[in-house]
């Protein structure tokens, strides 16, 4: 049970050091600058939440798989807890802040409130669709030949993230031209 707390302290302290690092420093206000469309800075905070979260978490099952201390596989009563448990939680604690609007303000704490959000809504998103392999064989092939259904799927829902955040202003200049 030590090794989960350890690597939910992981996944804690990379969450709140992204989170301060967009808004205790210049890069914040960069961004904010940068992309002033508010639904372009959420998916570009989400887009890269999401990947940083797909890799690291590679990495951690990488880790588990060649027995490099500390981590280990998240068990609770002897049964194994898929990291995509973790991630559809998150997704439904993020669609319900959405709902009720929490971090749609313009104040300093609203935007803060709103960049976790949206830093949370791809950490959600990767550890589930990092599984999705899982959801259509419904058994473990992680590291099979099926699991490239995974990675197919993260490179898509990536390119989805990706294309709104940095696509949107193409598309805006292609849409006026005709």
């Amino acid at each position: 049970m030590a090794y989960t707390w350890f690597i939910l302290l992981l996944a804690v302290s990379g969450t709140v050091f992204f989170l301060l690092l967009l808004h205790g420093t210049s890069l914040g206000r960069a961004l904010h600058d940068s992309i002033p469309d508010r639904p372009r800075r959420r998916l570009f905070v989400a887009s890269v939440s999401f990947f940083l979260t797909f890799g690291g978490v590679r990495a951690v099952v990488y880790a588990i798989l060649h027995q490099i201390p500390p981590f280990h596989f998240i068990q609770m009563g002897g049964r194994h807890i898929h990291h995509l448990v973790f991630g559809i939680i998150i997704l439904l604690l993020v669609g319900y802040a959405w709902l009720c609007e929490i971090g749609t303000g313009s104040t300093g704490a609203s935007i803060l409130v709103s960049r976790l959000i949206s830093i949370l809504y791809g950490v959600g998103a990767a550890l589930t669709l990092d599984e999705f392999a899982l959801w259509l064989n419904l058994r473990d092939v992680y590291w099979a030949r099926e699991g490239r259904s995974s990675i197919d799927a993260i490179i898509l829902f990536g390119a989805l993230l990706a294309v709104g955040a940095w696509g949107a202003p193409l598309w805006n200049r292609v849409v006026r031209r005709h």
